[in-house]
Parts: structure tokens; sequence; C-alpha cells
């Protein structure tokens, strides 16, 4: 069995222990034994990056734009080989997972890029013959948790911007999937980065991640995560004076309106709510219908998912791969179960046997909902969806907005006047117009409102906001 190191200042460390990382598609295909790092090694990659920050901060932008285009392009020449990686470890489809490997090259690129445009201000002060300048410097060591649903995308979006920026890292990948961001430090180590500049310590998050977390080394924190851990993490870097950026949760909801054609309307619902295994943040887990389509669409939701293959994501033609692991999949099943109590109908939902031992469950479409239920009030984090029946535009809007959440939002209609409205006042940081509520470019901001994100956006030149310190400066030519 292969085991895979930790990396910290340059070299490749054995963990305190070691965790297997296992194919959901196929619970015998383990991938490899990955280290596990203590407290103690987390400490030492801490201090390496602030080492080496001293160093990095002052490289040249030609330095950074280098490191990360060789990246970009190493990712590119393994894109199939990562791609199946990915697929084995997380259970993304092939199609899904070469797609999302694709995404992290074009980040990389992207944020190349960003280092050769750095710019700054020049401003006359209100004071005679005094000139000020704005800036914007490094904020130092970035400690970076990654989650479980996007391997390699991800990270390499809080990795890109922050070694773009002149920062150094600490990275710990979700336990589950560490072997996509392995490969990815791999990669960066390979490019030529410094010792230090970028340091990965995999591990539990109540080891590793706590000591990212609390350590007085650490400057920022970047998280994608669950909502009750990005909470406990924003008050501890709150404490300890920390900046921090948090990305959580999404109750996502999907407007389909009377008007709406349904066949893109029924696209856009299957792809957003149970592509990916429905494990996307911006995934449509509430479909809210008014009355005039809703039971034409709810026949052709179950048409379409009745045609849905779910499998190994290795396999050609699987549109649906496995959930994660045992445990996602136990929640999925209860919160369907909580749907059936409460008064919901289940199409579909049920765990299904495979030639392989796996973690496979058919996508679930629940009817008949409430508001007020707790499917339509919590994550489910699956290939879940529930449908609320609205009377019409005015009540599917205000059905959208009452939710703690606001990630991502959608409506499909042929109306400009509703999609403008829809467009202006539904309370999320990204919305679509007659597509799925997941999926975003590289070059554009990620990111939402109330409890599903707090700090600045991830993503496109909007990352400097948390990856940079702006500084203004005050020159008296007259006295040089």
């Amino acid at each position: 069995m292969t085991q895979f190191d930790n990396y910290i200042d340059g070299q490749w460390v054995p963990g305190a222990s070691v965790s297997s990382n296992v194919n959901p598609s196929n619970v015998e295909d383990i991938i490899g034994e990955f280290a596990q790092a203590d407290a103690v090694q987390t400490e030492r990659a801490i201090g390496a990056a602030r080492k080496a920050f001293a160093q990095w901060s002052l490289s040249t932008p030609q330095q950074r734009f280098d490191l990360l285009d060789l990246v970009g392009s190493a990712i590119l020449a393994r894109k199939a080989e990562l791609g199946r990686l990915l697929a084995r470890e997380e259970g993304k489809t092939l199609p899904e997972a070469i797609g999302e490997v694709g995404r992290a090259a074009q980040i990389f690129k992207f944020f190349a890029g960003e280092a050769l445009r750095m710019g700054g201000e020049l401003v006359p002060s209100v004071r005679p013959g005094m000139t000020v300048e704005i800036t914007r410097e490094p904020i130092g060591v970035i400690g970076l948790v990654t989650p479980w649903n996007f391997p390699i995308a991800i990270p390499a979006w809080k990795i890109a911007p922050a070694l773009a920026y002149g920062n150094t890292i600490v990275i710990k990948p979700a336990d589950l999937v560490p072997a996509s961001t392995w490969e990815l430090v791999k990669m960066i180590a390979d490019a030529g980065a410094p010792a230090g500049v970028i340091n990965l310590v995999m591990g539990r998050g109540s080891v590793v991640g706590e000591v990212i977390v609390t350590s007085p080394d650490v400057d920022a924190v970047s998280f994608t995560g669950s909502v009750a851990t990005g909470r406990a993490i924003g008050a501890k870097c709150f404490a300890s004076g920390k900046k921090f950026q948090l990305e959580m949760g999404g109750k996502n909801p999907m407007v389909v309106l009377d008007d709406a054609d349904l066949d893109v309307a029924v696209d856009a619902c299957i792809n957003g709510a149970f592509f990916s295994t429905g494990q996307r943040c911006t995934a449509s887990s509430r479909l809210i219908v008014t009355e005039g389509i809703h039971d034409r669409f709810v026949e052709a939701m179950k048409t379409r998912m009745q045609a849905l293959k779910v499998g190994d994501a290795l396999a050609e033609g699987t549109h649906i791969g496995p959930v994660v692991d045992e445990k996602q999949l136990q929640q999925d099943e209860r919160y369907i179960a909580i749907a059936r109590e409460e008064g919901g109908t289940v199409f579909g939902g049920e765990r299904l046997e495979y030639s392989t031992t796996g973690y496979f469950l058919a996508p679930a479409l629940v009817t008949g909902t409430r508001p007020a239920m707790r499917i339509n009030r919590e994550e489910v984090f699956g290939p879940v969806a529930s449908v609320i029946k609205v009377k019409n535009y005015e009540e599917a809007l205000a059905v959208a907005n009452d939710t703690e959440f606001g990630l991502s939002a959608g409506i499909c209609t042929t109306s400009l006047k509703y999609a403008t409205h829809f467009r202006r006042h539904v309370q999320a940081g990204m919305v679509m117009v007659n597509t799925a509520t997941a999926g975003v470019d590289y070059h554009v901001p990620f990111g939402g409102r109330k409890g599903s994100s707090y700090g600045p956006r991830e993503q496109g030149s909007y990352a400097r906001e948390f990856y940079t310190a702006v500084k203004t400066a005050y020159i008296n030519p007259g006295s040089l």
C-alpha cells in the first residue's frame, strides 16, 4: 500500500499515524494510506511558512507568475489522470471530475496573470504639497481548510491567490479526500516553490485544524465547509484578531414560473439538484413552483429522474456517482425519512445495490412540502430536492428568501420583467436565470449572503480583498 506523507518546509514527512483513503464507489479499493499530522507537526508547518514569508512576500510578480503558470500547465498535462483520481476518492462521475481538474488549471493560470496585474493608486492629498500612495501587501501566513466535495478546485482557488499575492500557506484538506490536494501540492513543489512557501498537513480538524485556527503565527484563515464548523472557526479567529473568510452552507431556491420553458426548467433542476450527487453548496435543494405548471413539472422531473443512471463514478454512462461515505449516506436517508414523517411524498431516494460495494443512493424528489418543513430549512447535502407549490411570483420570491442562507438562487421564466425583478430582490450572492444554480466561472466572484458566507468573495479579482492588506502612505516630496 502506497503511503503519502505531509509536506513541511520543503520535505515530505511521515505523519504521527495514517488514514486510509477509500473509493466510495468500491470500498474495497483503497487509494492509499495518507499521513495524519499531529499538533507538533502542524506547528512546524506554520513555523516554516512564517520563516518563508520574509522572502516570498518580496518576490517579484514575474516569479509568482512563472510558478503559478507552470502549475497550471502541469495540471492540464495530467487532466485525465488527476480526474480519474478525483473520481475514485470523492465519487464524482469521471466527466465531472476531469472538468473540475481543468477548472483548477484555469484558476492557476488566471491568478498567474493577477500577480502581474496588481496595481495601486496615487492620489493628491487635501494637504498642499502632499501625495498619497495606496498599495496592497501580502498578509502573511494563511491557513487554508478545505472541504471534501471539490477536492482540487477549492484548494486551487484558495492556494493560487494566496501565492499570487505573496503569502505563504499551511493547508489542511478534508480528511476524506486528501489525494487530489496531495497531488496539487506536489506539483507546486515540483514547479519550484521555495521551501516553506506551501505546507501540507493532513489529518483531523480537531487536531490539525484547531492548531491552524488558534496559532498566533497564522495571520488569516480561509475555510469552506459546514455551518457549525465555520461559525466555531469564525469565533476563534475573531477572539485572536485573525482575518477570516467563511464559505458555508446553502439551501438554494430554484423558482419555476408558469411561463417557463418546461424542458429548460427540468434541465436546470436536474443538473442543479442531482449532479455531483447533490453534494454542492450551490445545489438547487428547494424547487419553488407556481401552481399553473406544478403538476407538469413534477411529472417531467420524475420521467427524467428515471432515466438517470446511478453507479460507479468511473463507469461510462454514469450520471450520478456514489455519496461520499456511509456517514453522509445515512444523513441523506435520515432527511428523506424526516420528510416523509412531516407529510411529504418521496419519489426515489432508496439505497441502491451495485456490482461493487459502495454508497449508492437514487435521487429523491419530495413533493407536497411546506416552507416550514425541515427538508426546506436544513441543508441535506445529497441528491435530494423538495418541491414547494406556490400561487404566483410574489409568493415564490417570498419563499425563496425565507431561509437563513443566501448563497445561490435561480429562476426559470421567459419573462424579462420577472427575471429582472428576481435578480434584484432575491437575497443571494449569485443569481442564475434559466440555468442551474450550481456552476460559477473561475474569473468571477463566488460567495453568498446571510448565513452562507462571511468575509470577502473568493475567486476572480475580488480574491485580493482577502489575501492582501491595504496600506495608505503619505509622502511629502518637498522634504526629500
